[in-house]
């Protein structure tokens, strides 16, 4: 070798620094690349893309917030009368299918009624920048400072679907007549779709302790990430009319009755624990933001919707990761969760990350 002349890398060695690889069973990805787009916001909860571009997303104290052209608005486009108490607050955000022309938006927050405090779905008007015009569309699910639910989601059909914790009240996940620990099916005028799967209700599913995470895959169907307890957290495939379990099955059922009865996960944690938020679907991965578990999950589903490959993105790197949404870019946005009491948060958390995988 000429003296002087650094020797060339070794092609495994390149292999390796480029490419995901396989040892021993277990997957190692190679390293995304991660920009900050948004940071100095409190407790980020749900993102969600308009069709020109802006990134609109809610702030749990109330406040809806818009990033556009790359710069965050220092004024909220609406502040809302929340109850932000544990893990309340404003939560839920999604637009509709026609917001390029009738600009609404819908949330899903926490509101103290004075008789009780409950979780509520409304809609608001996006005009001149501002998002007013409340009106409720669904009213009076259980609240609670814990299990709240709340992440909304369009599907294909243009229905909107929203879950909704167990308000720390298991047993109100298997009541048929309580609205808590279920996935709700509504039309974005708040009445119920003649097909759900219970006439004249909006459940769709049920037997949820705390599902935070709703997203559609290719083929068109729905899947939930929810919170078990101590470890157990799943990843569902949520179909009309069907139990999910909660709270007398936590993770897979052990026995054939409880396998007849109720609908087994996709993936469980196990032991571990994930304390998965908000999901997204990208490039035929589904990809999930941990907040305990402070990593980006990447599953790799076959056509079955049988789990392939988990792999660990971000593990430990930004600290608690509460929603990940595809963006127009190819891109994946995640929002940090340091700020919401349970983390330790950096100078300028709260931060809305890109993320290349």
């Amino acid at each position: 070798m000429t003296p002087g002349r650094s020797r060339p890398p070794h092609r495994f060695a390149l292999l390796l620094a480029l490419c995901a690889v396989t040892l021993t069973g277990v997957s190692v990805p190679a390293a995304p690349q991660v920009s900050v787009l948004a940071g100095g916001l409190e407790v980020p909860w749900a993102l969600a893309w308009a069709p020109d571009g802006r990134l609109f997303l809610t702030e749990r104290p109330g406040r809806i917030r818009v990033v556009a052209n790359g710069t965050l608005d220092p004024s909220p486009v609406a502040t809302l009368p929340v109850t932000a108490v544990g893990e309340s607050g404003l939560m839920g955000l999604a637009l509709d299918p026609g917001f390029a022309g009738n600009g609404h938006l819908y949330v899903c927050y926490t509101f103290d009624k004075r008789t009780a405090v409950v979780n509520r779905v409304t809609r608001l008007t996006l005009r001149e920048g501002r998002a007013a015009a409340e009106r409720v569309v669904l009213d009076d699910m259980p609240a609670a400072r814990i299990h709240n639910g709340c992440r909304l989601t369009f599907g294909p059909d243009g229905m909107l679907y929203v879950t909704m914790g167990d308000a720390a009240e298991p047993a109100l996940a298997q009541d048929p007549k309580s609205w808590a620990g279920k996935i709700l099916r509504i039309a974005p005028d708040g009445s119920v779709p003649g097909d759900n799967p219970f006439a004249g209700s909006p459940v769709y599913s049920l037997g949820h302790r705390n599902p935070q995470g709703l997203a559609w895959e290719r083929r068109g169907r729905l899947l939930a990430a929810e919170h078990g307890p101590r470890g157990r957290d799943e990843i569902n495939h949520i179909q009309p009319g069907r139990n999910y379990g909660w709270p007398h099955v936590q993770g897979r059922a052990e026995t054939a009755r409880d396998r007849e009865r109720f609908v087994d996960p996709l993936l469980e944690s196990g032991r571990d624990t994930w304390a998965p938020g908000g999901i997204a679907v990208l490039d035929g991965h589904l990809y999930v933001a941990a907040l305990r578990g402070q990593r980006l999950l990447r599953v790799a589903l076959d056509v079955d919707l049988v789990v392939r490959r988990t792999e660990t993105l971000l593990a430990g790197t930004h600290g608690r990761l509460r929603d990940v949404v595809a963006g127009p870019d190819g891109a994946l946005y995640v929002a940090t969760s340091n700020r919401d009491g349970r983390g330790s948060p950096a100078r300028d958390d709260d931060r809305i990350l890109r993320v290349v995988p």
